[in-house]
C-alpha cells in the first residue's frame, strides 16, 4: 500500500506546467527579441536596426543584436499609433507619399518613444535592397541623422527568372565587406563553422515555417489564414535560433492534428478560399478579418508570408534566395509565385490590397489581377489601403468590394455543383 497522500498527488499534477501551444511559443521568442536588444544596448553592446530581409545569418553568427523597423511599424499601427507618428514625420518635413513602415520608424527616431512598442535606438544600421530602394535613403537618412555606420547589401532587382552566377559573385563581395564592417564595430571575429550552424538552424525554421503554411492545401484548412500575419514576426527576426524551428514545428504538429479531427482555428464554415495578395492592412486588421470571417471566407493563401521562408544548401544558395524575394524577381517569376499557390491550394477568389505605402509590390498588382483572372478563371478584386497609415482605407469600400466577390464566388460555385449533377 502506498503511504502517499492521494490528495497530494492530484495537487502535484495541478501544478505540472502544461505543454504550451505554438503562438505562445512564437509570442515569448518575439518578447525575448526585444528583451535581449535591450539587455545588450544597457550592456552597451551595439544594436542595430535593421530589413526584414537583411541576411539575418550574418548578424547570428556575430550574436550582433537587431531590432526590425518594420516590425516595430507594423505592430504600432495595429495598435493604433499609426496614424499619430505619420503625421508625426509630415511636421518635421517628410512627405506624405513615402512608406507609412519609413515614416514611423523616422518619427520614432526623433520622439524616441511609443507606448504600443518601444526599442532601442540604433547604433548602426543593416539595409538591403531587395525589398524596396525606400529602404535604401530611409536607412542612409537614420544613419545621417544619428552619425552611425550604414552597411548596405545592394541586391539588384534581377530580371531573369533565377539568380545567374554572376549575382552570386556580386553578392560575395558585398557579404564579406559587411562582415568586415560589423566585425570591427562589435570587435568580434567571424567564425566559419558556426555560420554553417547558424545556416543550418535558419534552414529547419525555414522548412518548418513553409510546411505550416503549406497545410492551407487541406479542405477545410486546419487554419484561419489570418493567423499566418502574426506568426511571421519569428520568420523575420529570429529565423536562425534553433527555439524558433521547434515553434514552427509545433506549429505543423498543431495543424496536423487539427486535419485528423476535422478542425481549424478558423472559426465558423469555410465557404469560400481566397488568396490574400500583398501586405497585411494593420491599422484596419480586424476590420479586413472580420468581414471575412463572418462570410465564411477564409484566406489560404499568401505569397507575402512565404517570403521569409528562405531554402539553401550552401552559401551560394543562400545568395540566390535573397536574390528571390518577391520585390527583387522578375514580373514572370512572381505571377507563377500567385498561379502556384491557386492552383495548389484551391482558391476560389483572390483580394488584391493596393497598398499606398509599397508602391514596388503594388505597381505590378493592376496586370498581376488580369493575369490571374485570365489563366485561372477565378474572380479577383482590389481595394485601395495601406500596410501602416490608416487614412488610406475605406471601410465602405472594402466592404462593398468584398461582398461583390463573394456573390461571384458563390454564383461560381452553385454552377459547378448543378453541372457536377448533370
Amino acid at each position: 500500500m502506498s503511504n502517499v497522500d492521494p490528495k497530494a498527488k492530484v495537487d502535484k499534477v495541478k501544478e505540472e506546467p502544461k505543454e504550451k501551444k505554438a503562438k505562445h511559443l512564437l509570442n515569448d521568442i518575439v518578447a525575448e527579441h526585444y528583451k535581449s536588444a535591450w539587455e545588450a544596448k544597457n550592456n552597451g553592446e551595439p544594436v542595430g536596426w535593421c530589413a526584414s530581409n537583411f541576411p539575418q545569418e550574418i548578424l547570428e553568427t556575430l550574436d550582433i543584436k537587431v531590432v526590425y523597423p518594420e516590425n516595430q511599424a507594423a505592430a504600432i499601427s495595429a495598435k493604433g499609433g499609426g496614424q499619430r507618428l505619420c503625421e508625426e514625420a509630415e511636421a518635421r518635413g517628410y512627405s506624405n507619399d513615402i512608406c507609412a513602415y519609413a515614416r514611423i520608424s523616422l518619427a520614432y527616431m526623433d520622439v524616441k518613444d511609443a507606448p504600443e512598442l518601444n526599442m532601442p535606438q540604433p547604433d548602426f544600421v543593416a539595409c538591403c535592397n531587395n525589398i524596396c530602394n525606400c529602404m535604401i535613403k530611409w536607412y542612409e537618412n537614420i544613419a545621417k541623422e544619428r552619425n552611425i555606420p550604414f552597411i548596405m547589401i545592394d541586391v539588384p532587382y534581377n530580371d531573369d527568372y533565377e539568380a545567374e552566377e554572376d549575382r552570386v559573385e556580386y553578392l560575395k563581395g558585398q557579404f564579406d565587406y559587411a562582415i568586415k564592417q560589423l566585425e570591427e564595430l562589435s570587435g568580434k571575429k567571424w567564425d566559419q563553422k558556426k555560420f554553417e550552424e547558424v545556416m543550418e538552424t535558419s534552414q529547419r525554421t525555414g522548412r518548418a515555417w513553409l510546411k505550416a503554411t503549406g497545410y492551407s492545401r487541406y479542405t477545410p484548412s486546419p487554419y484561419n489564414g489570418f493567423d499566418l500575419f502574426n506568426h511571421m514576426a519569428v520568420a523575420v527576426c529570429a529565423r536562425g535560433k534553433l527555439e524558433s524551428a521547434l515553434a514552427f514545428e509545433k506549429l505543423c504538429e498543431e495543424y496536423e492534428e487539427n486535419i485528423k479531427e476535422g478542425k481549424s482555428t478558423f472559426r465558423g464554415d469555410e465557404n469560400f478560399r481566397v488568396l490574400f495578395e500583398g501586405i497585411a492592412c494593420w491599422p484596419h486588421l480586424r476590420h479586413t478579418f472580420t468581414k471575412l470571417k463572418d462570410a465564411g471566407v477564409n484566406v489560404v493563401g499568401t505569397v507575402y508570408a512565404d517570403a521569409f521562408g528562405y531554402i539553401y544548401s550552401n552559401t551560394d544558395e543562400l545568395m540566390k534566395a535573397y536574390c528571390g524575394t518577391p520585390n527583387a524577381i522578375s514580373y514572370e517569376r512572381a505571377l507563377d509565385m500567385r498561379l502556384k499557390v491557386i492552383r495548389e491550394n484551391n482558391v476560389e477568389g483572390a483580394i488584391i490590397h493596393i497598398n499606398r505605402s509599397c508602391k514596388q509590390w503594388s505597381g505590378i498588382m493592376y496586370e498581376m489581377e488580369r493575369d490571374i483572372r485570365e489563366k485561372t478563371g477565378i474572380p479577383t478584386v482590389t481595394f485601395d489601403g495601406d500596410q501602416a497609415d490608416p487614412r488610406n482605407f475605406s471601410p465602405a469600400q472594402y466592404d462593398t468590394r468584398i461582398e461583390g466577390l463573394i456573390e461571384v464566388m458563390a454564383a461560381n460555385k452553385e454552377a459547378a455543383q448543378k453541372g457536377a449533377g448533370k
